[in-house]
């Protein structure tokens, strides 16, 4: 589960989380060349969370880049697009710890809670 103030924070939090448990995200550093712009769509907010962090996780499993901080840019909870940055570095297996890898995003039990001030979003993934 994780939370935010906002719906857009939390769907950040999502993905830092996601990364955090493949490896310690505290122990990475941000370069310039790992910066990445995140743009998708769904047609509900389930498939727009999804969207956005298999997109985090294609970016991973495609160029071993791991996020340190991501910033949700905009999120249109009416037409269901959001776009993001997400800045970090290449992981090292000789610099990085190795956490349990993620192989997928689940729909599974997933839920997305929002009022006023506070969001939440909770997301299965598969190991």
């Amino acid at each position: 589960m994780r939370r935010g103030s906002s719906l857009a924070e939390a769907f950040e939090q999502a993905g830092l989380a996601m990364f955090n448990y493949m490896t310690p995200i505290d122990d990475l550093q941000v370069h310039q060349a790992c910066s990445r712009d995140v743009s998708v769509s769904g047609h509900d907010l389930q498939s727009l969370l999804f969207a956005f962090l298999d997109e985090l996780l294609f970016i991973y499993s495609t160029e071993y880049i791991m996020m340190k901080f991501i910033a949700v840019t905009s999120l249109d909870t009416e037409n269901f697009t959001v776009t993001a940055t997400g800045r970090g570095e290449k992981f090292d297996q000789s610099r990085h710890e190795c956490g349990t890898e993620v192989k997928a995003v689940t729909y599974s039990a997933m839920l997305i809670r929002q009022q006023p001030g506070d969001a939440e979003v909770f997301v299965i993934v598969d190991i």
